[in-house]
């Protein structure tokens, strides 16, 4: 079962997010969308009515909605040099929940939640921008009243805490050479990890930034489905442990 995923869904990258809700549709894939709700500290969703109307239309036809951090980015929050050690290649200051504490953690995330339910979107889970956030944050994320959180190793059921294994293909365009290397990275993984139960696929907007990277993504996509039927998150809550 091959889960989707769009993070940084956010009217500020809007275009972006529409072409890989496209591609991911083409391909016969409803992905979850992992929403912002105010990016930067600059892009308040409840202004933007008609971005609020498309995710609304989404999550009708079925998409699940998650929550992506509440700003995404690191403004104002000093990393410690074993942060930084753990961000290495990961993100360039966009690991909001990177260094919280877990009762600062609690007060974005609540807030996040409660803007996305008075828009009418009922978050399923959340997900740390960059999967960089402390130990504990599925505790965090239990108390809100979530389902599931995730790292870049694995998924965590909620409220039993049960960890699925689950490998993740993705991108970086920042620099031409992270692009090729992780087209590269994306290719290789399937070889190697094509075995896997839950493997996850996770777009990003800014990957668009490069046509190697856009290219890799349809391919990407195409060949995993050749193995694996599309799946959502609420298909491994439901699911029994073995």
């Amino acid at each position: 079962m091959l889960l989707v995923s769009i993070h940084d869904v956010t009217p500020a990258l809007g275009p972006e997010v529409i072409r890989l809700w496209q591609l991911c549709r083409d391909c016969g894939v409803t992905p979850a969308l992992f929403v912002v709700p105010n990016w930067h500290g600059a892009w308040p969703i409840e202004q933007h009515s008609s971005f609020i109307t498309w995710l609304r239309d989404r999550a009708g036809e079925g998409a699940e909605v998650v929550l992506h951090g509440e700003r995404h980015d690191e403004v104002g929050l000093p990393r410690r040099v074993r942060d930084s050690i753990r961000a290495i290649g990961r993100t360039a200051g966009e690991g909001e929940f990177l260094t919280l504490d877990a009762g600062t953690a609690m007060t974005r995330m609540q807030r996040g939640v409660d803007r996305l339910r008075a828009l009418g979107l009922e978050p399923l889970g959340f997900v740390p921008p960059a999967w960089l956030a402390g130990a504990d944050i599925h505790l965090v994320a239990s108390g809100c009243g979530l389902r599931f959180t995730e790292d870049h190793r694995s998924i965590r059921l909620l409220p039993s805490a049960r960890r699925l294994p689950s490998p993740v293909v993705r991108w970086s365009a920042r620099t031409p050479i992270l692009a090729w290397g992780s087209v590269a990275v994306a290719a290789a993984r399937y070889p190697l990890q094509r075995g896997s139960r839950w493997p996850r696929i996770a777009l990003h907007p800014q990957d668009l930034q490069h046509p190697a990277v856009s290219r890799s993504h349809r391919r990407t996509l195409r060949r995993w489905l050749t193995r694996h039927r599309p799946a959502r998150y609420s298909d491994l809550i439901a699911v029994r442990p073995s």
